[in-house]
């Protein structure tokens, strides 16, 4: 089992960076795949991306490809997700996820979650 805490998030202004970490307990981190999700007032949790196990494979959704970059750091048990050029719609509570995996397939279910980091993109 692995336990996950979200940082990094807060207000930002359109154009923006923000860096957000997700840091896992446990000695296992390099044995999961990590996502990142989002969740905006009154709408689902979506997918926002996702790196494998080592790191090799990452993959985007369609709304945040080329502004956002998903990397880990398994030396400190951390993924990260860098967002720039921000939105106003991407303001959201994001959400870090693991998913136990030993291959490069990143579309699997995500079993471990954090409580979620408020970003607010202000236009």
């Amino acid at each position: 089992q692995v336990q996950l805490v979200e940082s990094g998030g807060g207000l930002v202004q359109a154009g923006g960076s923000l860096r957000l970490s997700c840091t896992a307990s446990g000695r296992t981190f390099s044995r999961y795949a990590m996502g990142w999700f989002r969740q905006a007032p009154g709408k689902g949790r979506n997918f926002i991306a996702a790196i494998s196990w080592s790191g090799l494979s990452t993959y985007y959704a369609d709304s945040v490809k080329g502004r956002f970059t998903i990397s880990r750091d398994n030396a400190k048990n951390t993924v990260y997700l860098e967002m720039n050029t921000l939105k106003p719609e991407d303001t959201a509570v994001y959400y870090c996820a693991a998913a136990p995996s030993n291959t490069e397939r990143l579309v699997i279910p995500y079993d471990y979650w954090g409580q979620g980091t408020q970003v607010t993109v202000s236009s």
